[in-house]
């Protein structure tokens, strides 16, 4: 695996313990030779794990739409800034990019962006490891509420397995890094339609 995606917030939240497994994370990925794709920020939990790759000397690549690179977020010592037309476009490329994915706490971009790619894992539209860091329990209602998909028919078990998720950085990394794809079930029968 050559690059994680990591979703996190444009803030840094009410922990320390986020700021923390934010570092973390960032001084694995470069340890373990690992380049860091996400949204492009200089700013929250996005700006904490950029520059703790580069410290460790690894690679960072950002994706940012131009219309928050030019409200002068965008993290202009990156290995490589790409500035796209749209949230659509800046999607697209960082899963393009990206070998695997991580989502760190975050607010509802990093909700959306976290489901969108395990939808499409679920759709086949890709076949890679997607993680939660579920640091201080913050994923917690999130997971419950995939466990309630579950239970309610909405979600089957092996959709549901397709979630990667660890309270630290380093076993989490480690599961995403040993990941081997799995076909799922079909997500829709004729039985269903």
């Amino acid at each position: 695996m050559q690059s994680i995606c990591v979703f996190c917030g444009s803030r840094t939240g009410g922990l320390l313990e986020y700021t923390e497994a934010a570092r973390q994370l960032g001084h694995l990925l470069a340890q373990q030779g690992v380049r860091l794709i996400y949204g492009g920020g200089n700013i929250g939990l996005m700006g904490v794990v950029a520059d703790a790759v580069l410290e460790a000397s690894g690679e960072a690549i950002g994706v940012i739409p131009q219309a928050l690179a030019e409200k002068e977020v965008a993290h202009h010592g990156l290995t490589q800034l790409h500035v796209v037309s749209s949230m659509h476009e800046r999607k697209a490329m960082m899963a393009n990019l990206a070998d695997g994915f991580i989502a760190l706490p975050g607010g509802y971009g990093t909700f959306e962006e976290f489901c969108e790619i395990i939808t499409w894992y679920q759709l086949g539209i890709h076949r890679k490891a997607c993680g939660l860091l579920n640091i201080a329990g913050y994923y917690d209602p999130l997971l419950s509420q995939f466990d309630l998909g579950v239970r309610e028919g909405f979600i089957s078990d092996s959709h549901r397995e397709m979630i990667i998720a660890e309270t630290q950085p380093q076993p989490l990394l480690d599961k995403i890094l040993a990941f081997h794809s799995t076909e799922t079930s079909q997500w829709l029968t004729q039985d269903e339609t």
